[in-house]
């Protein structure tokens, strides 16, 4: 069997690496657990949180194109509320892992490219 406090710890790094995602390095911590890691839990968790970085990528470029072409720079005041939503989800994956570390987090309306 899999040692369940590494296989919480691992989980909880790679959705956690999301509050780095400023520095554009983030995505490093779970693409490093999933090439490392041999537990299929920890795998499935890793996946998903590059899922989801490409996600938070994708949605801000697009809302912030968007808002800058219709509310100029007067829309970037909107910024707050996208750091809101995307710490909210990862705050909600972290809590579902501290309850149960065995069952891989899937982070709802989000596109999974792997």
């Amino acid at each position: 069997m899999y040692d369940s406090d590494k296989r919480k710890l691992l989980s909880l790094l790679c959705h956690g690496a999301i509050f780095l995602s400023t520095l554009g390095l983030s995505i490093g911590v779970p693409i490093a657990v999933l090439l490392v890691s041999d537990d299929p839990v920890v795998k499935e968790n890793a996946t998903e949180a590059i899922n989801f970085h490409f996600n938070v990528w994708l949605y801000t470029t697009i809302i912030g194109v968007v808002t800058f072409l219709t509310l100029g720079l007067a829309g970037f005041v909107l910024i707050p509320i996208g750091y809101l939503l995307h710490w909210g989800l990862t705050i909600l994956a972290i809590l579902e892992i501290l309850k149960d570390p065995n069952q891989p987090y899937r982070y709802p309306f989000i596109f999974r490219l792997f």
